[in-house]
């Protein structure tokens, strides 16, 4: 055990306060004749004396020790015990010495005893209780510290005594002589108690002493005004001598408030001052933009203009909005632009400052802007940077545009008012449009192949043509052939046996192709001579669709002669709606079958149909490019164009339902007709004319 340790546990056993005296009797008291009860008659004597501060009192004196076989009582009167537990008697006396007194017996005595005897009422008389050591209950043999051989040179002696615990409502006092001469100057009786006491902010009420002189009685506290429980429960121990020790638990004072009169009160904090926090500190000014006019306040109010973030201690100052950012720089390249900036010129007094990048497209011929859709990437971020840098993507060729740079802080959403920002205009240049997202291959023969692809996702103007880069198997030049097309629309070129390739279109055995658009700026608008070609791709893109549809029917037919049809027929006619009927299936393609059945539409008259079903297990991107060519086919209202008839979707499998052809493949039809007039107002009619 360290002598560290051994310090800390005596200091909890040290008395915190001295022991207060409650007295319930004194002779010094008495006006008149003390009137005790003394048996015998012969003994006691109650004459009139002086104390050592010569003040007259009433005293009792005995000296018979010329006799033999002395036991002389003296008993006081009834004394309530006000519910104390344990009562001390100080006795002051004066004993003479034996020695000093000729011609006596060796029955002399220089001692008395004391005795007491319990009672709950005043019931004694001059015979009960008997004047025996039993009723009576002895406390102790006094004797004194100094004895007197003459009267005149005779010195007081101080004695106290203690007893206990008493539990009924007062007792009496006793004193036995039993042949020592001597004067019983004053009695005092008295009990100790614990006063009132503030410890650790908390007051703990008066408590009597225990029973036994070693008890420790446990006195519960509470928090003085103002105060908080810190550590529970609050109590301290008075001791049988009447003094604290050992407190446990403790208060401090409450937010708003500091310790004051040597740590026994909490008093508030004056005008001007705060205290956030409880505990034992002191109130302080409040901190820079803040005041408050009350007492006992626990945080400063911000002034106009100035607030605390919510992370912000009390004891923070408060703090303002940033100003606007600083040299803002933009650089523009195509449709993609750089913004850089500088800090504020002043932050608000704060370092969690960060920006938000607002992007709005504007309207010249509104004379408005709104904000940017979600295509346009702001590179890391648009909100909550802390860098100065951005890199803005996927903007619109030839558009107007303005760009916000917020600076805002911590207090940013405290403000009522718009973060401060800067603005940049700038108009972005023409691009190159995004690459064709899909290109397919609808029909291939020996000398002449139809494709169809979508038009770019970012056209970055009106597409004026586009180019399709082709090669034979084993040839590593490309061949290049820039075309007017309109988007959506399919394309179909003829080859000629003996002839190189001429036009964009592939054969079976090529290799790869590419296909790229050009696009213009949003000013340019195509002249009525620029427009006839796209017409006219128009009706070839239904022509193709046709031989596609044909070039399908054969891999259906094969599936047919499996003996497949009619199980597939069986299955489909179960998601066509009432009025469809699905007689038979004639093709098969990239997507599914096709089938010929009949619709029947409410107020028209049945009507034969081709159906084109999306096979099972597909892909999202194949359902897209499926329904992609319905999406084309709607466009148009054309006699010499494949008619839609509707699509469904929200059954199983996904079809489409067009115009049936009656001739069947194009391609097919054109073999069997190569070289006619028939032949040859087709393809006037169609724009099919090869190329030279």
């Amino acid at each position: 055990m360290t002598m560290d340790y051994l310090l800390f546990i005596c200091s909890l056993l040290l008395p915190l306060t001295s022991a207060v005296e409650e007295t319930l009797m004194d002779t010094k008291w008495a006006t008149t004749e003390l009137a005790w009860t003394s048996h015998p008659e012969t003994g006691w004597e109650e004459v009139s004396g002086y104390d050592d501060a010569m003040n007259p009192i009433r005293t009792y004196q005995v000296c018979n020790v010329r006799e033999l076989n002395q036991n002389n009582w003296l008993r006081s009167d009834f004394i309530p015990r006000k519910d104390v537990l344990r009562v001390y008697v100080e006795m002051k006396f004066t004993v003479r010495d034996c020695n000093s007194i000729p011609n006596i017996p060796g029955s002399c005595k220089e001692t008395f005893n004391l005795f007491y005897y319990e009672s709950d009422s005043d019931s004694a008389t001059a015979t009960t209780p008997f004047w025996m050591e039993n009723p009576y209950i002895k406390v102790d043999t006094i004797a004194p510290d100094e004895s007197f051989s003459k009267l005149d040179l005779g010195r007081v002696n101080a004695k106290v005594r203690s007893f206990g615990p008493l539990s009924k409502a007062g007792f009496y006092l006793a004193f036995q002589d039993l042949g020592a001469c001597m004067s019983l100057i004053s009695v005092r009786v008295f009990y100790k108690k614990c006063s009132t006491t503030i410890e650790n902010f908390a007051v703990f009420p008066e408590t009597a002493t225990g029973a036994e002189a070693t008890s420790l009685v446990i006195a519960p506290g509470n928090c003085v005004p103002n105060a908080v429980e810190v550590a529970v429960p609050l109590k301290l121990y008075c001791n049988g001598d009447g003094e604290w020790m050992v407190p446990v638990g403790s208060c401090t004072c409450a937010s708003g408030f500091e310790p004051a009169m040597k740590n026994t009160q909490c008093q508030a904090c004056s005008p001007g001052t705060f205290k956030s926090k409880q505990g034992e500190g002191f109130c302080t000014p409040c901190p820079p933009n803040s005041l408050t006019s009350s007492t006992a306040a626990s945080v400063c109010s911000c002034r106009n203009g100035y607030y605390r973030g919510d992370s912000d201690a009390p004891e923070a100052g408060c703090t303002t909005v940033p100003s606007s950012p600083r040299n803002v720089i933009s650089s523009v390249n195509e449709t993609s632009l750089v913004l850089e900036w500088s800090d504020p010129r002043d932050s608000g007094g704060r370092d969690d400052i960060f920006y938000n990048v607002i992007c709005k497209k504007c309207h010249p011929e509104r004379g408005s802007c709104s904000r940017c859709d979600n295509n346009v990437d702001i590179t890391p971020h648009y909100l909550g940077l802390t860098q100065r840098r951005v890199t803005v993507r996927n903007l619109q060729a030839h558009t107007q545009y303005s760009f916000e740079i917020q600076a805002a802080n911590g207090v940013t959403a405290k403000s009522p008012y718009s973060p401060q920002s800067s603005t940049v205009n700038i108009t972005t240049n023409q691009a190159a449009p995004s690459a064709v997202p899909t290109v397919h291959l609808m029909a291939a023969s020996s000398s002449t192949m139809s494709l169809s692809w979508l038009p770019p996702e970012r056209p970055n103007g009106i597409i004026l043509d586009y180019e399709i880069k082709y090669h034979e198997k084993d040839q590593g030049e490309a061949i290049a052939h820039t075309m007017t097309a309109w988007p959506y629309f399919l394309v179909s070129r003829a080859l000629r046996p003996g002839h190189p390739l001429i036009g964009p279109v592939l054969t079976p055995d090529c290799g790869r192709a590419t296909l790229g658009a050009t696009a213009a700026p949003p000013t340019s608008v195509p002249t009525c001579r620029e427009q006839l070609p796209l017409i006219v791709g128009s009706a070839t893109a239904g022509l193709v669709f046709i031989i596609a549809v044909v070039v399908i029917a054969i891999v259906c037919l094969k599936k047919q002669r499996n003996g497949s049809e009619s199980e597939y027929t069986e299955k489909l006619q179960q998601y066509i709606t009432p009025g469809t009927k699905i007689e038979e299936v004639i093709g098969a393609g990239e997507f599914g079958e096709v089938c010929r059945g009949r619709l029947k539409l409410p107020g028209r008259r049945e009507i034969i149909v081709a159906i084109k079903t999306l096979k099972v297990g597909y892909t999202e991107r194949q359902r897209r490019d499926f329904l992609s060519e319905a999406s084309i086919m709607g466009q148009f209202d054309h006699p010499n164009i494949i008619r839609l008839e509707g699509v469904v979707t929200k059954s199983r499998p996904v079809m489409i339902v067009t115009e049936f052809m009656e001739n069947g493949a194009l391609d097919s039809f054109l073999r069997l007709n190569d070289g006619s007039s028939r032949s040859s107002s087709w393809l006037a009619c169609y724009g099919a004319s090869p190329l030279a």
